[in-house]
């Protein structure tokens, strides 16, 4: 295979790759599009409230710092925002507010795999240019 002959190959597997990202970066805006996306480093909860003859379920959405505005008090931070009991609207919307947001780490995360893909091609490029024929 002659220089130009890998240089062609090398822009076809580029233009691959950016087709790729650029199909990635479409997808996390469409899920971004489609709800709210949950902060990093939260997860729903499910916690027990007891009343004099029941105990009841609910569910909330945990962080691991304060973020939430308190309900009381919208100066002050809260690690948690109640969601409601099982299948409330409240508690539907964060579960796939979490969902959203692991999908986007996930894609995000393939599109910097593919953006290191993108540097080593180049790389192997200069390596083969460099190379006496």
């Amino acid at each position: 295979m002659n220089k130009k002959n890998i240089r062609l190959d090398v822009s076809d597997r580029a233009e691959r790759i950016q087709s790729a990202i650029s199909e990635l970066k479409q997808q996390i805006s469409a899920i971004k599009n489609s709800g709210q996306v949950a902060p990093t480093d939260c997860y729903v909860a499910r916690y027990q409230a007891r009343g004099q003859k029941y105990r009841y379920w609910y569910y909330q959405l945990k962080a691991s710092q304060p973020i939430f505005p308190k309900s009381t008090k919208k100066s002050e931070l809260s690690r948690f925002k109640h969601l409601g009991v099982s299948g409330s609207q409240g508690h539907i919307d964060g579960v796939m507010a979490v969902v959203r947001r692991g999908q986007i780490e996930e894609l995000t995360k393939a599109i910097s795999s593919l953006e290191e893909s993108l540097l080593d091609l180049f790389s192997d490029e200069e390596k083969v240019g460099n190379r006496v024929e």
